[in-house]
């Protein structure tokens, strides 16, 4: 009798611990919504290149102003939309920009396996115990990439932390044809000033049935220094006029993720990529939006 009341206790304290656990999680996560003066870092750091003329890319540094929109906010999921405020501060214009989405004990993913193709993967259970995983989409909410991990509360700190694959940024593939996926490790940290996007990247040549080339090494440093929500209030009054619309492509992706089986996407559709046919304000109808995602896919 003893020794199963002493049972039911420990196993009370352990949900307790794990729903404590969960709670600074979600607390953790949606820190990161709010109004932020961002600065984005990037520096080619090494290269293994055997071409003496290879020439590493640009040392990259810029500012923004940055609105995150908390989507969704339920118990096993968090969905944050990112919005740049940008031009005259007076009459500013706003673009849709990233998206993350944060899962708990998620075990559907979508890996990036290079030319945009993502595998479908189901992992088990014990893989993704008590972990997040973060989603990340294009402007246009399509897939990105995604990685799962443990948030850690430790000595005042708060940080997350996962190695993924991923496509070229933007900076980068309009420029760059000498590889095809960026490997991300990913640092996510919630700090005094607000929060920090710390990267440890590899440049990879990716081709089929051979061992993955890592071309060169990036350094990403980017932080979101908190200011006070009014001042993204163009961005707010955007996403207020606008977010019907993105939820209505947000569900359409939905049903394109639970079909569960790999996906490739292509690059344009009547001269124009997925972000443009979106972005259209003439774009707006369900069914419009419907039919241009699906004609993206390759089936």
């Amino acid at each position: 009798m003893k020794k199963s009341i002493l049972s039911i206790i420990a196993l009370a304290l352990s949900i307790s611990a794990v729903q404590a656990q969960k709670s600074k999680d979600r607390e953790a996560i949606k820190k990161m919504c709010g109004c932020f003066e961002v600065t984005f870092n990037f520096a080619e750091t090494f290269n293994n290149s055997k071409d003496s003329l290879y020439k590493p890319s640009k040392t990259k540094s810029d500012k923004a102003l940055e609105w995150a929109q908390l989507v969704e906010n339920e118990s096993n999921k968090i969905s944050i939309q990112h919005l740049l405020q940008v031009g005259n501060p007076a009459s500013p214009h706003i673009v849709k920009h990233w998206r993350q989405d944060w899962a708990y004990q998620n075990q559907d993913f979508y890996m990036y396996n290079g030319d945009n193709v993502w595998i479908y993967e189901n992992k088990s259970k014990k893989d993704v115990k008590k972990q997040w995983t973060q989603k990340v989409f294009q402007v246009d909410d399509s897939p990105r990439y995604e990685g799962s991990g443990h948030w850690v509360h430790l000595n005042g700190k708060s940080y997350w932390e996962s190695t993924t694959d991923a496509p070229l940024p933007r900076r980068e593939y309009t420029k760059r044809s000498d590889y095809n996926v960026t490997v991300r490790g990913n640092r996510h940290e919630i700090t005094d000033y607000g929060w920090l996007h710390d990267q440890d990247n590899q440049k990879v040549v990716r081709k089929a049935n051979e061992k993955d080339f890592v071309l060169a090494h990036e350094k990403g440093y980017n932080t979101y220094v908190r200011v006070p929500d009014s001042r993204c209030k163009a961005a707010q009054d955007w996403w207020t006029s606008h977010s019907a619309k993105w939820q209505t492509v947000r569900n359409k992706w939905s049903d394109v993720y639970g079909r569960n089986t790999n996906l490739s996407l292509k690059k344009k559709v009547d001269n124009k990529a997925l972000y443009k046919h979106l972005f259209s304000d003439k774009v707006s109808k369900e069914e419009d939006i419907n039919q241009i995602i699906e004609s993206f896919i390759n089936l």
